[in-house]
């Protein structure tokens, strides 16, 4: 589940080939196939995941075979852009603050999927550009069994006990460790104070990482005691990785706080399968695909006429009782990125 390595591989293939399909057949010239371009987390490490059931299904429905690269957040848009003169992808899917600065790129087309008009307004682009199709929030892992009891706020991650046992992914690179600088600035109330923390935590910090995903078998280890992921993500790998808790840090006597961070999907500019991306996106929106995303995803469905309630949604809307859920000022992100990981690189010493 790597948020930074990218692996092409076609969607219902047992083996993954590096930047071969396993079929063995040119996107380019197979009219039946659509390209997704993905941040990972949906994907199941056992062929389990959400989008394992839902490439399965719609080939099945359509005969449109998925063809599937995955990677960070922020490196599947850097790939998108090199291959702006000559776009492979057809379909792209990433978490904030990247779909905007795809979006802002050009690298998104103007599309409304069927269901969208279920999507809540802030999962969405305002320029019809994207859509939210799994919700997630962002959030902490640790070890239950090395922690009996679980950490409660930013504060006590500076104590001792956590020396060289914390890791968190690299800010600007990928979504989740981008998300560490979002929630750190809200909770301490605001950029200065957000960096003196996190430079007053890389005593304890193992350093950057430039995957998410990669973190949660070291928590579940004991090699970590406490990292950085998220709900969808971390839900999903709970089920093979049984010391794994999920947590959201407070401030002080403060709420534990969080934000939305969802899968969000564009139609690509000039996709080569532009048709085929449209008929992928109707169907992730599809009210058989949304029913499944608690129930194999272990995320949160993106419309709002549906309501699951199977035991992993029941489980989910438990662990989010009594966090705050904030809204980040995503065009301030956006615009001010680069300047933030530069405060954050020079804080830290990264």
């Amino acid at each position: 589940m790597s948020r930074n390595r990218l692996v092409p591989i076609t969607a219902l293939c047992l083996l993954a080939a590096p930047l071969t399909a396993c079929g063995g057949t040119s996107a380019a010239s197979d009219e039946k196939v659509v390209t997704v371009y993905s941040a990972d987390g949906l994907k199941g490490e056992n062929g389990d995941g959400w989008y394992d059931q839902v490439f399965k299904d719609f080939q099945k429905d359509t005969g449109i075979k998925v063809e599937y690269v995955e990677g960070g957040s922020g490196e599947v848009v850097q790939r998108a852009v090199r291959e702006k003169s000559n776009t492979q992808a057809d379909v792209l899917v990433t978490l904030p603050p990247f779909i905007q600065q795809a979006d802002g790129k050009g690298l998104l087309q103007k599309y409304t999927p069927a269901g969208s008009d279920q999507v809540d307004g802030a999962d969405k682009g305002a320029d019809g550009t994207w859509t939210s199709v799994v919700n997630n929030y962002f959030g902490f892992i640790y070890n239950k069994k090395e922690l009996k009891q679980a950490p409660t706020t930013w504060e006590q991650l500076l104590d001792a006990e956590y020396k060289n046992k914390i890791q968190y992914s690299t800010p600007g690179v990928a979504g989740d460790g981008t998300a560490v600088l979002i929630k750190a600035m809200h909770d301490f109330g605001g950029e200065k104070a957000a960096m003196d923390y996190l430079a007053k935590l890389q005593s304890n910090n193992v350093g950057p990482s430039a995957s998410t995903g990669k973190l949660a078998p070291k928590v579940d280890k004991g090699e970590l005691l406490v990292a950085n992921g998220d709900v969808q993500m971390n839900f999903a790998q709970a089920k093979s990785m049984p010391n794994l808790a999920i947590w959201f840090p407070a401030t002080g006597t403060g709420r534990p706080t969080t934000f939305a961070l969802p899968y969000a999907a564009g139609l690509v500019t000039g996709a080569p399968h532009s048709e085929n991306a449209k008929k992928l996106l109707d169907y992730m929106l599809s009210r058989k695909a949304q029913q499944q995303v608690s129930d194999i995803g272990g995320g949160f469905s993106a419309r709002q006429d549906t309501k699951a309630t199977d035991a992993n949604a029941v489980a989910l809307t438990k662990l989010m009782d009594g966090v705050e859920v904030f809204e980040p000022d995503w065009a301030d992100i956006d615009k001010n990125l680069t300047s933030y990981v530069g405060d954050w690189k020079d804080a830290t010493g990264s």
